[in-house]
């Protein structure tokens, strides 16, 4: 065999071009930073009768706060979500309806440096009929990157867990993933 002095230069450079290459695609999952999530506590809408005659459910104010809390826990095994926590804005967002109030979720979440903001409604029509509602926002452009709404039947506990974990896992992870 030759000697090629330009091979020869060629094999020395492959190595180093192999390390550079090799930690270019070990820090790219990392450059695919993570989006900060805010989710905001749920709402309850109460058109029922029931809530009319009666007032506050405590079992149904106790689902209602577990509502973001739960949905936090389903995102966060997701790579690229992390959650931000929301108690430096939480009675600022407490003292607002979040649905009505002109994007102000999306400004409470810039306040803490979220990427994404999200805000839910719980509506019952009666003890049997509910309704959770889901909707996550772009901080930056305050534009809808997902919504979804999930049909439950029966004011229980199982059913309220288990229509939030279809919204998430069937409808709002598979819209906040088409849009990375």
């Amino acid at each position: 065999m030759r000697y090629d002095p330009v091979l020869r230069k060629q094999a020395r450079l492959f190595p180093v071009l192999a390390a550079a290459l090799w930690g270019v695609l070990l820090a790219a999952p990392a450059s695919a930073a993570e989006r900060k999530v805010a989710i905001f506590d749920f709402e309850l809408i109460d058109s029922s009768l029931e809530g009319q005659m009666m007032g506050q459910n405590p079992g149904e104010q106790a689902r209602l706060a577990r509502m973001a809390p739960m949905l936090g826990e389903d995102m966060k095994d997701e790579a690229n979500l992390a959650l931000v926590d929301i108690a430096p804005v939480r009675s600022k967002a407490q003292s607002q309806n979040l649905q009505s109030c002109g994007n102000c979720a999306v400004t409470l979440a810039r306040e803490i440096g979220a990427d994404i903001a999200v805000t839910g409604t719980v509506q019952k029509v009666s003890n049997l009929i509910l309704n959770i509602n889901a909707y996550a926002f772009d901080v930056k452009s305050g534009k809808a990157l997902a919504r979804g709404s999930a049909d439950i039947r029966s004011n229980t506990e199982e059913s309220w867990n288990r229509g939030l974990h279809y919204l998430w896992h069937n409808t709002l992870k598979k819209q906040i993933e088409a849009v990375r």
